[in-house]
């Protein structure tokens, strides 16, 4: 074997090492960490790695993701790692995906199966949870690596042995009332989730979207409920503004609505800026015709731009938007802080809403960076995280289990870094504390003898209801019963089984899409609910005392009556 890997031969042992070299590792994201961490892989010598990423490169990324340079902006992220990585050592074979994760049916529960481990290297929570489940349910080892500015974490995951992701609480994103965020906004990121959350959303976001800042905010207050009543309302106008995005005078109407009329709306209640003694907002002064469209590739992202360049970028940008719904973009635009459109609209509206009420204004880059809620990455993190997620790769290849750490980093002299012994799953988690199994069925098998013989004969359910990504069946929803689980969409996909009598605890099922005559299911039995298992043994004991009564009653003769000794 080549000397290149007389280091790790001398460090883990020839049979050790021979294990590395025939893993399988899959990593998901490309980014950041992602680049360091497939650099470290293959210098490692692992044999196999698949990398999943949906994005591109934007030039915002070169200067922490360094296996990307100026010629690879647009191009893929995965795609290119891949190719730029293989240089570095060409024992070792790398297979890029340009696909989502989540969605797409490339990565169903066989293609896990055929990893040895799972590296997560995302900054998107939704993705890092369906990772998670997807290891937690194939009994996969997953390390999850994450980084923010100078702190930084490895979880190693060992499914049904250690906490899983969902183990821990992560933080929430951050709510603001309504009356803050649409009549005295103070800060920054109050005009950027009024931009992001709102004015795009409801200009070109998915129909009826509903966005987390808004729910369950406190309506007790009055005031507050006319917040909301004024904010419907608003919302209301916009979606009739929407639909007239094919008018030629449409960016005009929009800029008279939501930065003048709204505003001298507002001024109409100028008591509330009098009590907090702050200024008074001013509609806007800059008119839309005077204004040429902006292209904000001539604009340099870390200055704050003008209001005329920010009202050309804002009709630049709504001319782009307007182009891709017209094109197929139909059913909305999700907005991405790497979407060069919906991030310039953004980023230009917020400057726009911001001097309307007198508030800082900030820069594209500094926008970018509120919008997407990160916090401004550290390459020397980066590479820090993804070398101790690798010898925590290493460990498991090599068996090492008694050696698995979690790994935190910090910003402090005196604890930089923090090494633990893997803590016990949370017997609460709904990842870890979901039964699971698996159900070879076939694609044409019905849904009702999947109820029927599976559910109710085998496993013991009286009544249930089943879940996918909606509602599939419950006693009183039986319109679906004669479709195939084909028809159902629901083959090499997750059905969560609800017991109705709510004593069984949920039960996640994989639909294996098989060539088999009968659908044949894993397991054999359902746990009880903890609470369900208590109140049998008190029955049990309540039975065994009526039982030791009864043993006492005798029946006198032929006249039926009691005696009770």
């Amino acid at each position: 074997m080549s000397s290149r890997y007389a280091g790790l031969r001398e460090l883990l042992g020839e049979e050790a090492l021979n294990k590395v070299r025939t893993s399988k590792v899959l990593l998901v994201g490309a980014g950041g960490i992602g680049c360091e961490l497939v650099k470290d892989l293959v210098l490692a010598g692992f044999g196999e790695i698949h990398m999943i990423d949906l994005d591109t490169i934007d030039l915002s990324n070169l200067n922490r993701q360094f296996l990307f340079n100026r010629k690879h902006v647009k191009q893929s992220k995965a795609e290119v790692a891949a190719e730029v990585a293989s240089g570095f050592n060409p024992d070792v074979h790398i297979v890029p995906y340009v696909e989502n994760v989540i969605t797409s049916p490339t990565f169903s529960v066989k293609f896990f199966q055929s990893f040895q481990i799972v590296f997560n290297a995302l900054d998107n929570a939704e993705a890092r949870r369906h990772v998670n489940k997807m290891c937690v349910t194939t009994g996969v080892p997953l390390i999850d690596c994450g980084s923010a500015g100078f702190e930084g974490q490895v979880q190693v995951i060992i499914p049904n042995k250690s906490e899983c992701y969902d183990c821990r609480s992560h933080p929430t994103p951050k709510s603001f009332p309504v009356c803050t965020i649409r009549s005295t906004p103070s800060q920054p990121i109050h005009c950027v989730v009024w931009s992001k959350s709102f004015l795009f959303n409801l200009l070109f976001g998915p129909e009826q979207e509903q966005d987390p800042v808004f729910e369950g905010e406190d309506q007790e207050n009055s005031a507050e409920k006319q917040e909301i009543a004024d904010l419907e309302k608003e919302s209301h106008e916009l979606s009739d503004l929407r639909r007239s995005i094919e008018s030629p005078d449409f960016m005009n109407r929009l800029v008279d609505k939501v930065y003048k009329a709204d505003v001298e709306r507002l001024l109409m209640a100028s008591k509330m800026f009098q009590e907090t003694g702050r200024e008074l907002p001013k509609p806007l002064q800059v008119e839309v015709d005077q204004c040429p469209p902006v292209d904000p590739s001539s604009l340099d992202e870390h200055q704050v731009w003008s209001l005329e360049d920010s009202m050309g970028v804002l009709k630049f940008t709504v001319n782009n938007l307007i182009t891709r719904v017209r094109n197929g973009e139909t059913s909305g635009i999700e907005f991405d802080k790497d979407d060069d459109d919906t991030m310039n609209f953004v980023a230009a509206a917020t400057i726009l809403r911001s001097s309307i009420f007198n508030i800082v204004q900030e820069s594209k880059f500094k926008l970018k960076q509120i919008a997407g809620n990160i916090i401004a990455a550290v390459a020397t993190t980066n590479a820090i995280v993804s070398g101790f997620g690798v010898i925590e790769a290493l460990k498991i290849a090599a068996g090492l289990s008694d050696y698995y750490r979690d790994v935190d980093i910090y910003k402090d002299a005196k604890t930089c870094v923090i090494g633990d012994k893997l803590h016990d799953k949370n017997p609460e988690c709904v990842v870890c504390g979901t039964a699971r199994t698996t159900l070879k069925a076939s694609p044409s098998s019905k849904l009702e003898d999947f109820v029927n013989e599976v559910l109710k004969n085998k496993l013991g359910y009286d009544e249930v209801s089943l879940v996918a990504d909606k509602l599939i069946y419950d006693p009183e929803f039986e319109d679906q019963l004669n479709k195939s689980l084909k028809d159902l969409n629901l083959i090499d996909k997750f059905v969560t089984v609800v017991d109705e009598d709510d004593r069984k605890v949920n039960l996640e099922i994989y639909i294996d899409g098989c060539d088999v005559d009968n659908m044949e299911i894993e397991c054999k039995s359902v746990p009880l609910r903890t609470n369900v298992k208590r109140s049998r043994e008190e029955e049990e004991a309540e039975d065994d005392s009526k039982r030791a009564k009864i043993d006492k009653i005798t029946i006198d003769g032929d006249d039926g009556i009691l005696v009770i000794d």
